[in-house]
Formats: structure tokens, C-alpha cells, sequence
């Protein structure tokens, strides 16, 4: 995977030091040679502007821009440089609200801290070789909520390829 790595460019927001330097420290230890590092939202989207982004790796609670909020605007705003760019938050917050939170806003997946590398590094296998579709509704943009195929669901089919699909939702 090492070789993988090794060409992507991460960029890292977290206003806490330590953790940059613990998953700078894991990213750095599995080869890949391209990070930038941000203390807030704000600083990361400045980044993302000037410097092209594979995947993005930030915090939940950051001021003044949070993580969320980081994600909104880089999936909703239309002068985003990449909606559909790779995020993987990290959270001291696992509680499943907030995790809803995170997955609502856009995030393509979550650590939960204390980070590990273990955690991490599965999650972005994850991101790069089984990336979830985006899709559009009129109040989301990004990767596919789903996790799952619910057998039990009665209501409305939705996404192409499902059983009875209607066009109100648009893959991409």
C-alpha cells in the first residue's frame, strides 16, 4: 500500500498539534511523502485553493470553522476546487449524533480518537479502493449515506439500481 501512498497529497486540519503530529507521524510511517497541515476549516480551504488535495483528514471541533462546516463548503459552496474530495474526519465525539452530524454534512468516513493507525490507515483504504458513490438530492450532496441494502424498507426506492428506482435522486 506504501506505493499507493506515496504519490497522494494529504492535507491534515487540526487546531491541536499533538494530533497533526501523531497522523503526520502515521502518514509519514506508511510512505506517503505529501502533507500540508492546517490549524482550522478556514486555513484547510485556503490550502485546498493552492494546492491539490487527494484527501482530506480533519477535525470535528475546530474554531473558527469546524470540521463540519469545512465539509459543507467544500461540498456545497460554488466556488469549491474539488466537492467530491476524499474527507475523513477524525472525533473525539462518537456519540451517534454527532456521528450523523459528520456523515450528513458530507464526510466520507470517521475516526473516532484516539486515533490509531490501524484506524486510520483502514479508512483510507477505504476511500481509495471502495469509494462510495456521491448523489444529489435537494438537501444532500456527497458520498451515498448508505451503508447498507435494508431488507425491511417499505418506503420509496431512490437510488439507481434498486429495485424500482424514480428519478427524484441524481447519481453521479
Amino acid at each position: 500500500m506504501s506505493a499507493a501512498l506515496e504519490k497522494l497529497r494529504f492535507l491534515l486540519v487540526d487546531d491541536n498539534q499533538h494530533i497533526r503530529s501523531i497522523v503526520s507521524a502515521i502518514l509519514k510511517g506508511v510512505g506517503v511523502r505529501h502533507i500540508r497541515e492546517a490549524m482550522d476549516g478556514a486555513e484547510g480551504l485556503q490550502i485546498l485553493r493552492d494546492w491539490q488535495t487527494d484527501i482530506a483528514i480533519v477535525d470535528f471541533k475546530m474554531s473558527p470553522l469546524d470540521g463540519v462546516q469545512f465539509t459543507q463548503l467544500v461540498r456545497n459552496s460554488p466556488d469549491s476546487v474539488d466537492p467530491f474530495l476524499p474527507i475523513i474526519m477524525l472525533t473525539g465525539f462518537a456519540e451517534r449524533h454527532r456521528v450523523f452530524e459528520a456523515r450528513d454534512a458530507g464526510v466520507t468516513e470517521v475516526v473516532v480518537k484516539p486515533v490509531t493507525a490501524r484506524s486510520l490507515l483502514d479508512r483510507i483504504n477505504t476511500v481509495i479502493f471502495h469509494p462510495r458513490p456521491f448523489i444529489r438530492s435537494s438537501d444532500y450532496f456527497g458520498p451515498c449515506r448508505r451503508r447498507r441494502v435494508d431488507p425491511h424498507h417499505h418506503g420509496p426506492f431512490r437510488r439507481s439500481g434498486e429495485k424500482d428506482a424514480t428519478a427524484d435522486t441524481l447519481e453521479i
